[in-house]
């Protein structure tokens, strides 16, 4: 899907990606407003305005980076600040707030499909391949924040379920950052990849 890589190709990947991002953080925030903590909408990411999410840095020079030396992109917002400790429900509601990303992105993904299905002999060649890219993308973001290690989202599920020893030991490795996830990814990508890559192009072949 992201195989041959030009110009209109990288501006409509970063576009998708512009707009499910600041989707999947929007509705982190919405979730975490929801459950009775205002810490998001204090900062200002009550909003679907993509320049709210953005990070240069994360959100549009590390993947162009990656597309650049053939490897998959790595799509990181600014995370949505919230206070685990001021939503409802506790850990539960912790993970709420954080499985509201990718499941939107899901949701975005299953939307577009549906538009392919019902409208897709009728678009030109050019938008077909762009809500394509767009189902891809949303579905690899997906899987991507639904792996349990922090500060991915998948994760916060993780917290709610595990023992408290477990617990500590993901509190350590969330409070390294961005950096680890990272790191992590890119000295594990020959093992992790595959396997992203895999779960993604069933999905996607599954909505498509």
């Amino acid at each position: 899907m992201l195989g041959d890589i030009n110009v209109a190709n990288l501006l409509a990947i970063l576009i998708v990606m512009l707009v499910s991002v600041s989707a999947h953080e929007a509705m982190h925030a919405y979730a975490a407003h929801a459950l009775g903590d205002s810490t998001a909408k204090d900062e200002g990411r009550l909003t679907l305005n993509p320049f709210s999410h953005i990070d240069f840095l994360t959100t549009v020079l590390l993947p162009v980076v990656l597309i650049a030396i053939g490897l998959p992109p790595i799509f990181i917002a600014k995370p949505v600040p919230f206070d685990p400790n001021r939503v409802k429900y506790e850990e539960f509601g912790a993970a709420l707030v954080a499985l509201a990303g990718p499941f939107t992105n899901l949701a975005l993904a299953i939307f577009t499909s549906l538009l392919l299905r019902i409208f897709g002999a009728d678009l030109a060649l050019g938008v077909v391949e762009v809500l394509q890219l767009a189902v891809y993308i949303n579905v690899a973001l997906f899987v991507f924040n639904m792996i349990p290690i922090p500060p991915l989202d998948g994760s916060r599920l993780l917290y709610a379920f595990a023992p408290e020893p477990v617990q500590r030991f993901l509190y350590m490795i969330e409070s390294m950052g961005l950096i680890f996830i990272i790191v992590l990814f890119l000295v594990l990508s020959s093992f992790i990849l595959p396997v992203i890559s895999n779960i993604t192009n069933t999905i996607v072949q599954v909505l498509i």
